[in-house]
């Protein structure tokens, strides 16, 4: 039981960095005209942060996703990579 939670741990782990590192190769492929399609994506999330003043704390949450075609193909890889090890 122990092995599956580790080896799903790790799958996570592997998927947030092909999602990291895609993400990064597609915004440094913006600027660059034969690699543009990279960086084509879509943003959501909530652009304005939600504040909530408790007196004493005063919490702000907000959350933005920036998926791109790399950070598509990041993860991809990601998974690739973890079922040939």
């Amino acid at each position: 039981m122990a092995t599956k939670e580790k080896n799903t741990f790790v799958l996570i782990i592997f998927i947030l960095c092909g999602l990291v590192i895609g993400g990064l190769i597609g915004q440094l492929t913006q600027g660059i005209s034969w690699l543009n399609w990279l960086s084509y994506g879509q943003t959501f999330g909530i652009s304005n942060p939600v504040i909530l003043d408790l007196g004493v704390v005063k919490l702000t949450l907000g959350l933005m996703f920036n998926i791109n075609v790399s950070s598509i193909i990041g993860i991809i890889l990601s998974i690739f990579i973890y079922r040939k090890f």
